[in-house]
């Protein structure tokens, strides 16, 4: 799950100068569990932005709006959308993407939203983050905690100097992430993970933008190639 928060109102509004119109996009994924991008949040946005003076023309909230498709049906069946001076997208930087996309290219299409981490999620409204995608996984050696995600420096051959009574250096109120693996692989019986060493992370794997190409011509995963707008 990606966890947005909300951007401050003045950078958005700044973003809005010389525009009349605006259209808006929420999200019922992720934005909308994180209370940034749902039914609620469209209305305190439309509030908002009609008290200083914008006429918002319309709203749609997508079951999920990184989905082309379902934004790009919005875009064929509410005609206000085109119609609009800018977008405004209450979704992470992925749905801007997407809306910016399908938008015609005279468009403007704002981000409401700041885009923060993948999280897995413990229960309503409680979320951590879980997965750095780095594109090398280590989990597999790690019994499930990634180190590149949960020790604040990244460290991926043990713990540092720092550790005391199995808290963090860096946050004190949290354990060490490598204390928790050592702990996870002898409940497992597989110590003799922590002597495999882990050469330093490959960074061509993460080259942005990244594509998965699943069916057609290309089909793969591939890293560095930028994608072609329909």
């Amino acid at each position: 799950m990606i966890i947005t928060k909300k951007k401050d109102l003045k950078d958005i509004l700044a973003a809005l100068e010389g525009k009349k119109t605006v259209y808006l996009f929420g999200c019922d994924s992720c934005a909308e569990q994180c209370a940034t991008g749902g039914e609620k949040e469209i209305k305190e946005m439309t509030a908002a932005l009609t008290e200083r003076g914008f006429e918002v023309v319309g709203s749609s909230i997508p079951e999920e709006t990184c989905y082309r498709q379902l934004v790009l049906k919005d875009y064929k069946h509410k005609k206000e959308i085109e119609s609009a001076d800018a977008v405004v997208v209450l979704a992470c930087g992925a749905g801007v993407r997407t809306v910016a996309d399908v938008a015609k290219e005279s468009q403007p299409v704002i981000p409401a939203l700041d885009s923060t981490f993948l999280a897995t999620v413990e229960r309503v409204g409680r979320f951590f983050e879980g997965c750095a995608l780095c594109g090398e996984c280590v989990l597999i050696d790690t019994a499930g905690i990634c180190p590149h995600t949960e020790c604040p420096k990244g460290l991926l051959n043990g713990p540092c100097g720092g550790v005391a009574d199995g808290m963090c250096e860096v946050d004190v109120t949290s354990p060490c992430a490598w204390v928790r693996i050592y702990n996870r692989l002898k409940e497992q019986g597989r110590l003799h993970l922590m002597k495999r060493r882990k050469p330093p992370k490959d960074n061509s794997v993460g080259v942005r933008p990244r594509k998965t190409l699943l069916r057609g011509e290309g089909s793969g995963h591939e890293a560095g190639h930028g994608r072609k707008k329909q």
